[in-house]
């Protein structure tokens, strides 16, 4: 079974191209976390959030980068950090075009 990690935040900025050049390298760090398949980056400028969506290998491992992460933001000044971790329905998401590996 997959899980899922929902993370969203308040945030200043960046968002859009400077938020893609300031953020690019944590994004290739993130490919080297434990259990991480995937991650679909959020953000909406208008209302101040942004956030990911993950897709972990283990309920585990979505917890142990919840509680990195929330540490990490928390480092830079982010606050309002909510997370939220699910179970995937892999027959009926795969039946709506999930990419689930």
């Amino acid at each position: 079974m997959k899980y899922l990690l929902q993370v969203d935040f308040t945030m200043d900025g960046p968002f859009g191209e400077e938020m893609s050049e300031a953020f690019v390298d944590l994004a290739k760090s993130i490919n080297e976390e434990s259990g991480v398949i995937w991650k679909i980056w959020t953000e909406n400028a208008a209302a101040k959030e942004a956030g990911g969506i993950y897709l972990f290998e283990t309920k585990t491992d979505a917890e142990q980068y919840l509680i990195m992460h929330s540490e990490r933001l928390t480092s830079f000044d982010v606050t309002d950090i909510r997370g939220k971790i699910f179970e995937v329905n892999e027959a009926l998401s795969t039946i709506n075009h999930a990419l689930i590996k």
